[in-house]
């Protein structure tokens, strides 16, 4: 078995991170050729790239480049490294650094950045031919249009466990059996709740998520059930399933992580422990699997798994979403990126919770008509639009309390 060359695009973020531990435990499987981050942990890409020993590391902020360079010196000396015992990679950065790395001579790219910067070096890995291990939500929800155009058959591999769920169930059919897709939602913190019970939620309390471990927008996102809606549109994207044949179902213990119906009455699912590791060992090896990527379920053990409808008046998230979605014609990065705006809001006290996706509706109700994109920039231009008129109903909403 040759071993896989890899860039890892987000390397200093969750899912970057779980990657490399994948990566590392299986040397015979996979190398990391280059790596890409913001530019904010510096010190944690300059360790990165010194124990991967690749050959390019990229940083979107231009100003970062120098505090990369002397983050490697430092790294080497704590490391004992005397001079001319390391390689210090070639350095690229700026906003088009990602992008320019995703062409780096690989077998895979795995985009792990996070928000609509991550879509840039998704269409340039597809255009360079190679396979794409896709975690940047951002590149289906905001740009699939643009993906869509480009991505051979295949050529696309999901990173996000629910999609990586699907992939797996819908080998047990022809795409012609296949009668609908069934997402499975956790449900947050706020499982159960009406939408009164809503009106008091906090940010810490919304961050404080019963399962999964990742960043605070994300974890957010949970407890309103966003995430959902945009996994609805990436499911949509990620497979050419109609929006009216993609369910969710809550499953609060999160080990069936989604399911397939067939045309017969037979329901596939995915069953595994809450752990990145597999989907992105899968991701990295597909089609083939890695033994022992994470632990199994036990079956000693006796098992009590819930699922539950989706209270969509209490969490209108995936209706918006669907109806984005169907909407085409950027509403999907419209409602993404208004939804971070009121995110960021809701953090930082300014909005309350159930503002959130009230102001994501309103902001998607008065949306222009803008074409169907065409190129990156136009997505950038609704997108800009959004987040304008998310802030200048986050400012009204503060006025009038």
């Amino acid at each position: 078995m040759s071993v896989r060359e890899v860039v890892l695009l987000g390397s200093t973020g969750s899912i970057g991170r779980q990657a490399i531990d994948v990566i590392t435990s299986n040397p015979d499987r996979f190398r990391v050729v280059a790596l890409a981050g913001g530019g904010s942990s510096v010190e944690l890409l300059a360790r990165q790239a010194l124990e991967l020993s690749v050959e390019a590391v990229a940083v979107a902020r231009a100003s970062a480049a120098q505090d990369l360079q002397l983050a490697f010196y430092a790294e080497a000396q704590r490391r004992g490294y005397a001079t001319g015992e390391y390689r210090i990679p070639k350095i690229l950065a700026g906003p088009e650094a990602a992008a320019e790395l995703a062409t780096w001579p690989a077998d895979i790219v795995l985009n792990a950045i996070t928000g609509s910067i991550g879509l840039a070096p998704t269409l340039a890995a597809l255009e360079a031919g190679r396979t794409l291990a896709l975690a940047n939500k951002e590149s289906l929800v905001a740009g699939g249009p643009l993906v869509r155009r480009i991505a051979k058959p295949g050529q696309i591999v999901p990173v996000d466990s629910e999609h990586g769920a699907l992939a797996q169930c819908l080998r047990g059919g022809r795409a012609e059996e296949v009668r609908r897709l069934i997402v499975t939602a956790s449900g947050g913190p706020f499982r159960g709740r009406s939408r009164a019970e809503l009106a008091d939620v906090t940010p810490e309390q919304a961050l404080a998520h019963p399962t999964w471990d990742m960043g605070p927008v994300v974890t957010i996102n949970s407890a309103t059930l966003v995430n959902k809606g945009l996994e609805v549109i990436e499911a949509h994207e990620l497979f050419g399933i109609g929006y009216e044949a993609i369910e969710v179902m809550v499953h609060p213990q999160s080990v069936v992580h989604s399911m397939v119906e067939f045309i017969d009455g037979s329901t596939l699912a995915q069953c595994s422990p809450p752990d990145m590791r597999l989907p992105i060992a899968l991701a990295l090896s597909w089609p083939d699997r890695v033994p022992d990527a994470a632990p199994a379920v036990d079956w000693t053990q006796a098992h009590r798994w819930e699922f539950y409808p989706l209270d969509e008046e209490a969490f209108p998230a995936v209706r918006l979403a669907r109806q984005a979605g169907i909407a085409g014609r950027c509403r999907p990065a419209i409602y993404n990126a208004a939804n971070e705006e009121c995110v960021a809001a809701f953090r930082s006290g300014r909005l309350p919770f159930l503002g959130i996706l009230d102001t994501v509706a309103r902001v998607l109700d008065e949306a222009p008509d803008f074409d169907e994109p065409g190129t990156v920039e136009e997505v950038l231009e609704a997108e800009a639009w959004a987040r304008t008129r998310a802030g200048e109903l986050v400012a009204v909403y503060q006025r009038d309390g």
